[in-house]
Formats: C-alpha cells, structure tokens, sequence
C-alpha cells in the first residue's frame, strides 16, 4: 500500500476523525499509531499520522496569506480552503496546512534573474504550460516560489560522458542496465568517449522470440519453472545476470528468462507509455459480438484482463454468480492464454443488470456491507473464485449504492484489501468518475475517493458517462475535456500510479427526436455514416469523431463514436499526466486501428511488480 508516516499537531477543532479526513487515512491508524487508548486529542498535541503518498504539511510563516501560499505550491485559493476545511480566509502564523505533494512532478525553486520565458527556455516547455501548471494569473514570479516546470511524464534524457564515466555507473544512477543503455544507443562495446551522448532508457521489456520460454525462479536452466510465455510475449525488464534476464510476471513475482529466448528492447520515453486493461465479455446478442477474437489477436498489446464473466448474487450477496453461460474449462483456456502472454487476468466482479433493476442492485450492496460477517464471507468467496480459475485478483466494479451505504463499503474494501494482501492477490477496482469531491452526480456520490482507493492496488475510473444516459443530450462518451478535469481531482487524493482511466470504444446513435441513445460499435458507426452517405468528422475541443444523419422517417441523429486518433489522444494525456494507463471497455467492439496506434506510435508496458 501506498503510506508514509507525517507528523503533525492538533489545530484548535479539530478531532481524529477530521485529521484522518485531511491525510485519506483512519481514525484507527492514527490511534494505532501513536498508541491512543481513546479519541481524546488536544490542540498542540504532535501525532503520527500515517498517511498517502500525496500529501505533505506547511508550517503558515508571518507574513503569509492564503494566495500566496496557494501560488507558492501551485493552487488555487479555494483548493487550499477545501482541502484545509477554512471557512474564511484567515490564517495564523505557525498554523498547519495541508498541501497535496505530487510526486514525479519536476519543480523548481525560482532564483534571482529568473522568469517565465528563460524557465521554460531551459526546461523545453512553454511560458504558457508554466501558467497552467501552476495556477498562475500573470507573468509575475517571486525569489523562493516553488514552480512546477513539467508535469513529470516519462521524457528523454540525454547524459553527456564524464571523465570516469563507465556503463555500469550510468546504468546505476539511472536505475536501468548496461544492456538497455548499450541497446538503445546501439553500442557495439563498452566503451566510452568524455563529451559522448547517451539517451537514458526510461523502460526496457525483453520480447520472447521462440514458440516456448521458460520462466525460472532463478538464472539457470536446473531451477524450477515458474511460468511458460509463448512467442511475442512481453516481460519487463529488472535486471541482468550472466546470460539471464531479471523480468516481472502477470502475478506481480520476478522471475528468470534465458537471453537466448529473447530479444531486448528499450524506450526513451519520446512515445508514450502506458498499461492497457481489456475488459472482456461474452457475446450480447447478435450485434455485439464476444471479445475472444480481439482479445487473442492484439494479446501483446494488453496488460491486463477483467473477465466481465462474474456477479455478486442477489439471492445471497456474499456468493459470486456466473454472468451468462460459460464453463469452468472454457474460463481456464482464456486464462491460460493470457498467463502465456503475460498478460495479469482478473476476475471482474459487478452488481449490474439484473431483471429487476437498479434498485435491486443498490439492496445487493446494501446487505452485503450489513455486517463485518458479511463483508468478511465475501471476501473470501473472492478468494475462491481467484484460486478456482487461477486468476491473479479481482476488479470490482460495484456501481448502483445507496449514498447512506457511503462508509460501509469503504469498510468492504478495506477488508478484502487486507484478506488480498495477505494472499498476494491483485485488488483493482473500478468506480464511476467524479470531477471533485462535491460533484452532485448521484450515482458517484456513494465513492469516497480519499478513503475508497486506500486499500486498492488500483483504480479504475470508468469516464464513460459524459453523455449517453437518459437526459444527457449528444455529445461525446468521453471528452478529452471531462477526462483530464476527473484525472486532475483523482490525482490530488491518490498516488497517480494507481490510477486507470477506463475509456468507451463504443459509441451512441443519439435520435434527437426522441432524446434515446443506442449503442453503436465502431463498425456499426461505420456503417451508418456510409449507409447514408454521411462525411466523419473529428471534433478538435472535444478529441472524437461524429457525423448527423436523418432517418428514413425524417428524424435527425447524432453519431458520437470513438476511433484510432480519438483513443491516441487518450493515450498521450494518460502518459502526459503520469497515470498508470487506460482500461477500454470493451474488447470487440474497438476500431481495429487502435492496436495498431498502441504498437507504432506508444509503449504497452506489462504489468511489473507493482501492488
């Protein structure tokens, strides 16, 4: 998990349930942690608060305000109070105020002579993206501002050889290996020149070039196979001994691959790279087909799979059902498949679509998080259903909650994150999106961010319900727009690792007439606009294509789809903005273009050890 410890002193009103609000941690963590008997605290008292990766504290100094401090840290005033729960703008000397720290974030720590423009000059960016970066209203900077100057995404680096220089020093300081640097920069021996330039990998995977590999528990043929890949399959790349590769597998354990079974490859970190979850399905009626062949096909091209194959019962919500018609067998081979590929395989466990509604759905949740009984008979019914079909964890996408069932399923998470952990297992979830923390969306009301991902090793944010659902009007499923604004609140309550940015490859066919939407697959679209002679057009603000059409009796349409370039610039802000990657729902129904964009123009990165 993803804690540190901060220490930190009682302000006046505050209680250890508003202190463990501030840092996304627990009442019982902090009493745990500084040995509390009771939740009795007192103001100046110094506590331990063990706390997320995210946040920091700020001593309030004389003189300062909350503008300046806003701007100092690259906020806006009213971030600052929300975060801080200020009613007003007043502020003492000594005061403690939370501030979100991001990490893998480049700052700089303005100096005498500096400004914008020599700023952006020196770190290759623009005056313009400085601003945005940091809130800033004007061109005016000040001695001692921290400054954001890039927004941390893996980019070149170019190291200039110095006298003493050699290929194992560099590859230490840059966390990577003699092999990547001298493969990157096509090397043919060790050697190096003073004055010399060598690109710094930012990634390196080896790529199985044979029908079979074996992957062993340690460099050498005598030692036991951990796992077999099968050819093109994708392993990053930990380290080196001898004639073997260190690499990370779909279960989250390093293991040992012959070099004379692979080939290496390594990145600079000029295309984006990102993971790629693919949600797979059976088939939905004649129209939309399963997502066996795509998944199969464009397998090197996938990091992980949830298996939308699973449902919490509703006769007894602490049971997992089947989610249409399949075998235990037919489930094994898929799983097999991607395990052969190195592809991380979860079993993605919903509570949708029952006959009889979304109302059932939220009376599901809501006795299943009744009782500590409940919650603790599920989670290890999730435990049986990942050792039943040899899967590495789970992804639960519960959606439908009633918002008074807020903190229980918090507490549901917790305990299946800590039956998990103690397993070795994978807990991802999946959650409606949310654009801050007082977005007045019902159905995203029941997700507590802060608390909700604490016990996750990932979080997927599905963004597909920016348009479609009754009411909504056309428009786009997923804007870039409403993308980047949801990521933005998501990454000031959580590390940015862990997050997942679940995108539609579907689309809808809006009858204007009407106000209803239809499901439309990429070649549904396709057809449609060739079927009535209708120019695609992309539009620029929101990053999709679309066409209108009128039916034949004379109803007018709006088509929102998504495709090759549409998911590309996905792709390039989930990499811009330091996410773990992008989740499509679903494999199947995607433009085939996208697989080819995923392998020419950016990086797949297989899960590593991450958790």
């Amino acid at each position: 998990m993803y804690f540190r410890q901060i220490m930190y002193v009682v302000q006046p009103g505050e209680s250890l349930a508003s202190i463990a609000q501030k840092f996304n941690t627990t009442v019982q963590g902090i009493k745990d942690e500084n040995r509390l008997t009771s939740n009795v605290i007192f103001i100046g008292q110094p506590l331990t608060v063990p706390s997320n990766l995210e946040k920091t504290v700020y001593n309030v100094q004389p003189g300062d305000d909350l503008y300046t401090i806003a701007t100092r840290f690259g906020l806006d005033v009213e971030e600052l109070k929300g975060m801080n729960r200020l009613e007003d703008n007043i502020i003492y000397a000594n005061q403690q105020l939370v501030i979100p720290e991001e990490f893998n974030v480049d700052y700089h720590i303005v100096q005498a002579g500096d400004s914008l423009y020599t700023l952006s000059e020196r770190f290759e960016t623009t005056v313009e993206q400085i601003k945005n970066l940091n809130n800033l209203r004007s061109n005016i900077i000040y001695i001692g501002q921290r400054l954001k100057v890039s927004e941390g995404y893996e980019r070149q680096t170019v190291y200039t050889v110095k006298s003493g220089d050699s290929l194992y020093s560099i590859a230490n300081r840059y966390n990577t290996t003699v092999e990547s640097i001298m493969t990157l920069n096509n090397l043919e021996n060790m050697d190096l020149n003073i004055g010399q330039k060598l690109t710094i990998p930012v990634f390196s995977e080896v790529v199985v070039n044979v029908d079979t590999a074996n992957v062993r528990e340690r460099p050498g043929a005598a030692y036991n196979v951990l796992a077999q890949m099968a050819r093109g399959a994708r392993l990053p790349l930990l380290g080196v001994q001898g004639d073997w590769y260190r690499v990370a597998l779909f279960n989250g354990n390093p293991g040992w691959i012959s070099k004379t079974v692979t080939a290496l490859r390594a990145y600079d970190g000029s295309e984006p790279i990102v993971q790629i979850l693919g949600y797979y399905t059976l088939e939905e009626g004649p129209t939309l087909p399963s997502s066996y062949q795509s998944f199969v096909t464009n397998i090197e091209q996938i990091s992980q799979a949830g298996l939308f194959m699973f449902r919490i019962s509703k006769d007894n919500p602490t049971t997992i059902d089947k989610f249409g018609e399949f075998t235990d067998d037919e489930v094994r081979a898929v799983v097999t498949i991607g395990h052969r590929h190195n592809v991380k395989m979860l079993a993605t466990v919903h509570n949708l679509l029952y006959d009889e509604g979304v109302e059932l759905a939220k009376r599901v949740i809501h006795e299943l998080v009744s009782s500590e009984q409940n919650m603790n008979a599920f989670a290890m019914n999730l435990v049986r259903l990942v050792e039943r079909y040899g899967l590495d964890g789970v992804d639960i996408d519960i959606e439908d909650v009633l918002e008074e069932d807020r903190d229980r399923l918090t507490q549901l998470y917790r305990v299946i994150g800590r039956v998990f952990d103690e397993r070795g297992y994978f807990f991802s979830t999946a959650v409606p999106s949310k654009t801050g923390p007082n977005d007045p969306s019902v159905f995203a009301k029941p997700f507590d961010y802060p608390n909700l991902h604490q016990p996750t090793d990932q979080f997927v944010i599905m963004l597909y319900n920016e348009h479609g659902w009754p009411g909504s009007g056309p428009g786009p499923v997923v804007s870039i727009g409403r993308m980047e604004t949801v990521l933005r609140y998501a990454m000031t309550v959580m590390p940015k690792e862990k997050i997942v940015a679940a995108v539609s490859v579907f689309g809808f066919d809006f009858n204007l007439q009407t106000g209803r939407a239809s499901y439309v697959t990429y070649d549904m679209a396709i057809n449609l606009a060739k079927k009535h002679n209708k120019e695609i057009t992309f539009d620029k603000e929101t990053q999709t294509p679309m066409f209108a059409y009128t039916d034949e009796n004379g109803v007018n349409h709006e088509v929102w789809f998504e495709d090759r370039a549409s998911i590309q610039a996905k792709v390039r802000l989930a990499n811009r903005l330091g996410i773990r990657g992008l989740a499509l729902w679903r494999l199947g129904m995607e433009d085939p273009a996208i697989w080819t964009m995923l392998r020419d123009d950016a990086v797949v990165r297989k899960m590593g050890l991450e958790r």
